[in-house]
Order: structure tokens, then sequence, then C-alpha cells
């Protein structure tokens, strides 16, 4: 970051939710982007999985007006629930114009997880909702 000449970027190692809460005023991000969270596998964890109707609220209220929400995963059951839990919002608007998932854009980085996933022939699911209200 220093070498570009970055001085709008911190990097916080501590709870999303609290940092959420604690460290960013309200309408202040025009971005938040969450990729490959943990997908919480078996069905009696899904309730840890972050992307849950409270933290996309929390989000939502820390995101300017136009700002964007992205989230990626390689975990298609994950995908769904993201894509579920993003359309129950109120303000939230899916900028896939099929209303699920978007391309991969060209500003989210490829991982060597997700070109080892893709050579396995493995899908990543992205999404991305503006707030509009």
């Amino acid at each position: 970051a220093h070498e570009e000449g970055l001085s709008n970027l911190r990097v916080m190692c501590h709870d999303a939710v609290e940092v959420l809460h604690k460290m960013i005023p309200d309408n202040s991000l025009r971005m938040v982007q969450l990729f490959f969270p943990d997908p919480w596998h078996k069905a009696r964890h899904n309730k840890r999985r972050i992307v849950q109707v409270p933290f996309a609220e929390l989000v939502k209220s820390k995101l300017q007006l136009g700002g964007v929400f992205h989230m990626a995963t390689d975990w298609e059951p994950y995908a769904e629930h993201m894509l579920e839990v993003m359309s129950s919002i109120d303000g939230y608007k899916n900028l896939s114009e099929s209303n699920d998932y978007v391309p991969r854009p060209a500003s989210r980085p490829v991982t060597k997880f997700e070109q080892r996933g893709h050579r396995l022939g493995h899908g990543v699911w992205d999404l991305m909702f503006e707030r509009v209200k």
C-alpha cells in the first residue's frame, strides 16, 4: 500500500462484527468485500455462517447509498444461502442481470486456492448487492 501511495487502506485483525459496530461510521463505505468466508458445511453449524440477516443489515448500515456488498464463495450451498439472505433484505439490489450471481469482476483477485479449484472443476459464485435505501 505504501509503495502504491495508498492512504485510505486499513487492515485490522479482529472480529468483523465488532469492527463494523465500533470502528466504522454509518454510511461511510463504498464497498465491503467478503471473499471465501468459512461455509460451515454441516447443517447444524449453518447458524455460524457470517452471512446472516443481522450481519447483512449491519453491512448495509455502513455502506453509502450506492455502495456495494461483494461476496464470493466456492461452496454452492453457501452461495444459495447468501443469495437467499441478501434477497430478503429491503434496501439491497442484486446487481446480477439474472438476479442471482455475477461474473467474477476483474477487481477480485484470483487466489491460488481458487486456481486449484478451477483446475479441479470446482465453481466459484460471486454476489454483488448495491445499497439502494
